[in-house]
Order: C-alpha cells, then sequence, then structure tokens
C-alpha cells in the first residue's frame, strides 16, 4: 500500500479499488450484466431478504468450516468461479488467481476464455482445479480442451449451458469492447474479429458458441472424457431433474452473473427450488452474488454444498494482484467463520434451512 491508503475491510471496498485501477472499459465488461441489468442488482439484493434465525448458547469456541467437493478437500465451502479474460485485470492474469487459490486452499475453476494458458495453470501452483467448458461449433476444439485439462491434472469439468449466444451487454457494445488474444487457441481459431458496431467479445462468441448444443451432447462430452461433469446454468426444478437423468455429477445453480437473460431470477431465489428436486443425490454449487460471509451462510443454508466467487476475485486481482485475490477469499472466510459462530454453528454440519427465514417464509407467516 501507499502513504495513506487504506487496507480494504470488505469485498465492496475492492470493487472500488478495482474501478480506479481499471480502464473503463475493461471495469464496465467485469462489473456489467445484460440489457437493463435487473438481475444484476437482484443477484446482491436479494439476499438483503432473507434473514438469520440464530441459535443461542451454543459452544462455538472452535470453528470448522472445512468441507469435502467431489472428494477433494479444502478450507471452505467457497470457490473460485470461472471467469474469463483475467490478464484484463493485471498482466499475470489467471496465475496469480491460481496461486491465491492454491496458499488459501480453495478450488479454483479456470474459465474456457482463460488469458493464461492451462498449461501455465496447472504449473503455476498446488490448487486443485476445475476446467470450464464451453462447447464450440468445432467441436474438435472443446475436445481439445478437455483432454488438455485432463492431462493438466485438473479435477473435473464445468459445462457452461446457458450461453448459446451471449447476452446483450450494452456497456461493452458502447465501449466497442475488444476480445484480446487468447492463448489456449494458438493455431486452432481465430479470436480477432471485427465488429465496428458493437463488442468484439460478442462477435466473437456468437461466431465460436455452438447453439445447438443440447441434453444429448452430455453423453458425447461423457464419451471424450473420465473427469466428472458439473452442469452449469441451472436455474429450474426441471432443468435439475433432467441433469439428473442424463448423468452428471454435480448441478452449478447459476445466471451466469446477471450476464446473459436479464430478468431471470436471483440465484439466490432460484437455489431452493433446485436443491429440493436433487434431494441430494448429487452436489449443488451456488454461484452469484456472494459479497459477504453472511451471503455465504444463507446459500448453505438453503442447500449449497459450496458457493462461487467470481467478481470479487477479479476486483481483488485487479486492486493487488495476487495478495488481492487472498485477501477476498480470507475476508470471505472470515465473515463465514463469524456468522457461524453467531449462529450457533460450529461446523457446517449444524447450518440448516432452520437458520434463515426467506421472502416466501415472510409471506406465509403473514397468511
Amino acid at each position: 500500500m501507499t502513504m495513506g491508503e487504506e487496507e480494504p475491510v470488505n469485498l465492496n471496498e475492492y470493487q472500488q479499488l478495482a474501478r480506479q485501477a481499471l480502464p473503463k472499459m475493461y471495469y464496465d465488461y467485469f462489473s456489467g450484466g445484460s440489457e437493463d441489468q435487473h438481475t444484476l442488482g437482484e443477484n446482491t439484493e436479494a439476499f438483503k431478504r432473507i434473514t438469520f434465525r440464530p441459535k443461542i448458547l451454543v459452544d462455538v469456541s472452535k470453528i470448522d468450516m472445512s468441507t469435502t467437493i467431489l472428494g477433494y478437500k479444502t478450507s471452505a465451502p467457497i470457490m473460485i468461479a470461472p471467469t474469463a479474460l483475467h490478464k484484463l485485470a493485471h498482466p499475470e492474469g489467471e496465475v496469480l488467481t491460481a496461486r491465491a487459490a492454491g496458499s488459501c486452499n480453495v478450488i479454483m475453476g479456470l474459465s474456457f476464455m482463460s488469458t493464461c494458458t492451462i498449461e501455465e495453470v496447472a504449473s503455476s501452483c498446488n490448487a486443485v482445479r476445475f476446467f470450464q467448458l464451453y462447447v464450440y461449433k468445432k467441436r474438435e476444439i472443446s475436445a481439445l480442451m478437455v483432454k488438455r485439462a485432463e492431462a493438466n491434472g485438473f479435477k473435473a469439468i464445468l459445462l457452461t449451458a446457458d450461453t448459446p449466444k451471449l447476452g446483450r451487454r450494452e456497456a461493452d457494445i458502447k465501449n466497442k469492447m475488444i476480445a484480446p488474444h487468447l492463448k489456449n487457441f494458438e493455431g486452432l481459431v481465430s479470436t480477432k474479429v471485427e465488429d465496428d458496431e458493437g463488442s468484439n467479445v460478442e462477435a466473437f462468441v456468437n461466431r465460436s458458441f455452438d447453439p445447438s448444443l443440447s441434453w444429448k451432447d452430455i453423453a458425447w462430452l461423457k464419451s471424450i472424457t473420465k473427469l466428472p461433469i458439473l452442469i452449469k446454468g441451472v436455474l429450474t426444478r426441471e432443468d435439475a431433474i433432467k441433469a439428473m437423468e442424463v448423468g452428471v455429477e454435480g448441478i452449478i445453480v447459476s445466471n451466469h452473473g446477471a450476464r446473459q437473460l436479464d430478468y431471470v431470477p436471483a440465484t439466490i431465489n432460484a437455489l431452493e427450488e433446485v436443491v429440493v428436486a436433487v434431494k441430494g443425490r448429487i452436489p449443488v454449487i451456488f454461484d452469484g452474488g456472494i459479497r459477504r460471509g453472511t451471503d455465504v451462510f444463507k446459500a448453505l443454508a438453503l442447500g449449497a454444498q459450496a458457493v462461487m466467487i467470481g467478481r470479487p476475485v477479479i476486483y481483488g486481482l485487479a486492486a493487488k494482484g495476487e495478495y488481492g485475490v487472498r485477501r477476498v477469499i480470507e475476508m470471505l472466510k472470515d465473515e463465514l467463520e463469524l456468522t457461524m459462530a453467531l449462529s450457533g454453528c460450529p461446523t457446517l454440519a449444524h447450518i440448516t434451512r432452520n437458520h434463515v427465514k426467506t421472502e416466501l417464509d415472510h409471506r406465509q407467516c403473514r397468511l
């Protein structure tokens, strides 16, 4: 820190530092949502309408936040979500993010659209890593990325299923967002797209991603990898049931950070519907809007096994590099530990649905 600069005390303050550090085009890219950005606001605001029902006089002299996700031990039920283009936030990009994940003993999801290669990230740290997958029209490219991830020690595939086309991100259109060079695809596909009318990222995605991807293609993906497959982008009971029918090993409840279809529900409002449908048969992971340890607790109480954080990691990276990412994770862990203590929960197993009251619960009480 420079003389007189105060250390951030919460994730929102890291966002403000990132705003100061980044060019407007890049900050808008990371922070923005689609169209009216209604869901973007709701992803965080919906947490504020969930209240606690703490239990008192419980021995919380020792708090254990550790857990196991797909068989891998982790220090807390907090994962790094796969987010694209980390080198726009810091010159060393995903390598620093991976190192922070390793030092904090949390799982990292590496984006298919990362600006560091699969191999660079794999050799940079000892973190447990999952690989996010988009399916290209040229299926052989996606298949090659899966094989590279598997060969480099990644432990799971996160199939992102909510992006047949890119959502309308109007800030990127106004800024004429530039699609950066993606080293993973050197010699395979050009990421250089010229679109003088708007976002080059949108033009690249809509040229490359396969809009015909459907449930039947899970069989194709399972045929090319031995890694467990988690499907990301589930928001409804029906899709949760279908995911189990096709044999995926986990579900990620996500609205893509409110960057795809606007006016879908906040993910915290969709979570319990999915959890009830799954009935504990496969893990349900939560993604979207986490800014406090209290948010983590609320998602766990509503049935998530773990949560993912995306934008806060980028903000930490932009503001203070690897140290910033590490502090973002540590802040959430510290806040979750305090929330557990004040709610009477010495372990994650003690966190139950009875510890929170949702908007629906409040309405039913009034009836």
